[in-house]
């Protein structure tokens, strides 16, 4: 085995183990939020670096400056710096529960939110609302990534994310601990308005294409709509989540 195959072979290990952040905004946004950085590459020669170079070091992080081919096989779009960070730290469902907010308890919980927009966006919100967690499964679900990070917008720093093998029986153990599942549902006969949120409650929002699954749509107290007035067929998976949570938030003011 040659020198490069092995540096090779080493680099692969290292990306099973964890992430690569790249392009300008996107390694400083990680730099400024706190998230775990190993190290930062720097394209030689590139411009407008200070920032970036000043933040890894004031955090004792290591800063190489490399070629810029070097970077090119690490990734393809990389603006001239990369930085390698730890893995997102997903909770248990068990900690989102039993964690304080210091309101009354509120969690989202997605079923099938593939666009990590979509789902950085919900994060975003979810967190300004004042929400103890959001709960998401393990498969056909967006999960944490760069994008959906800068999405959130420092939203991770402070809103736990649980991911379940089984939405379903996530929903089932949310309503052990005491909370009523809320689920958005286009066809739904109730409002969003008609519901009362001021006690522990979940709400459900599904993908935009298919909405629910139908064991997650069964394992809901309430099904919810959202009046469209205009010709759209439904509203972003965002969207909603937005307007189902500040109606929680109007009612417990």
């Amino acid at each position: 085995m040659s020198m490069k195959d092995g540096a090779g072979r080493r680099l692969a290990r290292a990306q099973e183990s964890v992430d690569l952040v790249k392009g300008r905004h996107a390694v400083l946004a990680a730099l400024e939020s706190g998230r775990s950085v190993n190290k930062v590459w720097v394209a030689e020669g590139a411009s407008g670096m200070e920032a970036i170079v000043a933040k890894a070091r004031s955090r004792g992080i290591v800063v190489q400056f490399v070629p810029r081919n070097r970077l090119d096989e690490m990734a393809g779009a990389h603006q001239g710096v990369i930085a390698q960070v730890a893995p997102y730290a997903y909770a248990d469902l068990e900690d989102v529960i039993g964690r304080d907010a210091g309101v009354a308890p509120l969690v989202v919980v997605l079923d099938e939110i593939a666009d990590p927009h979509n789902f950085g966006a919900i994060l975003r919100t979810a967190e300004a609302a004042g929400a103890q967690g959001v709960v998401i499964g393990k498969r056909r679900q967006a999960q944490i990534t760069d994008v959906v990070a800068k999405a959130a917008a420092g939203a991770l720093e402070s809103l736990p994310v649980a991911r379940v093998a089984n939405v379903a029986q996530a929903l089932e153990r949310l309503k052990h601990a005491g909370y009523w599942i809320v689920g958005a549902d286009v066809q739904a006969r109730a409002t969003y308005t008609e519901i009362d949120y001021r006690g522990a409650t979940a709400l459900v929002i599904g993908s935009e294409g298919q909405g629910m699954r139908r064991l997650v749509r069964e394992r809901c107290d309430f099904l919810v709509s959202i009046p469209i007035l205009g010709r759209v067929q439904s509203l972003n998976a965002s969207v909603a989540a937005g307007v189902l949570l500040y109606e929680a938030v109007r009612q417990r003011a």
